[in-house]
């Protein structure tokens, strides 16, 4: 979709952004922290793919998807290109992504950029119920947009209703703060309505034996 942006001045800023050192890993530092070791992870709307290369650093299988072919340019460039795809948010079926090579099944779904304010109303719902059906038990979808504009939270919570997924946090950015009516920014995170079971691993939670 073209809301009339200069795709290839975008990607040059953020090719400059990569090669200066910009801290772009916010955002992989909140997923990696809200997700179990070495999962299975599809970024929607990847963008010049800061996000994927930073998650496949942590351990995490991570690949990328998005429409725009000047920004997918950079990402192949900066990064491995066998883990990005040109694909449409509201491509991302079981049946496409196969047909692509990727994966069909996720343990998280990432939308950190403004993605849904690309989307109309329908396709937003279209997504989320897809993404739905991509999850894993215990799955969850990170949803970072700008809270006022189309997508915001609001567009989010009606397109959600109907999918396999239901709300389970919000916050106001990527550090946890909690989110307020006015906050100008959201993180949203969409749980699997399947639960996933718990491993004899700790986890990081060690129980007393009584």
């Amino acid at each position: 979709m073209n809301l009339g942006r200069d795709y290839d001045k975008y990607a040059a800023k953020m090719r400059h952004l990569a090669h200066v050192r910009t801290d772009m890993e916010v955002d992989v530092r909140f997923i990696d922290m809200m997700s179990k070791r070495c999962a299975r992870m599809l970024d929607i709307g990847c963008g010049i793919g800061n996000a994927v290369n930073g998650l496949r650093a942590r351990g995490h299988a991570a690949y990328g998807i998005d429409p725009t072919r000047e920004v997918l340019e950079v990402a192949e460039d900066l990064y491995e290109p066998s883990w990005f795809r040109q694909m449409a948010a509201t491509e991302a079926t079981p049946e496409k992504l196969a047909m692509n090579g990727l994966p069909q099944r996720y343990d998280v779904v990432l939308m950190s950029g403004n993605v849904p304010a690309f989307l109309t109303a329908n396709d937003l719902r279209t997504t989320f119920e897809q993404v739905g059906e991509l999850l894993e038990p215990g799955g969850i979808v990170i949803v970072g947009t700008t809270t006022a504009i189309q997508g915001g939270p609001v567009d989010q919570d009606n397109a959600v209703v109907g999918s396999a997924m239901t709300l389970s946090h919000r916050f106001s950015d990527w550090h946890l703060t909690p989110f307020l009516a006015e906050s100008p920014w959201s993180v949203s995170v969409f749980s699997a309505n399947r639960l996933r079971e718990f491993t004899e691993a700790p986890d990081g939670i060690f129980i007393l034996q009584g």
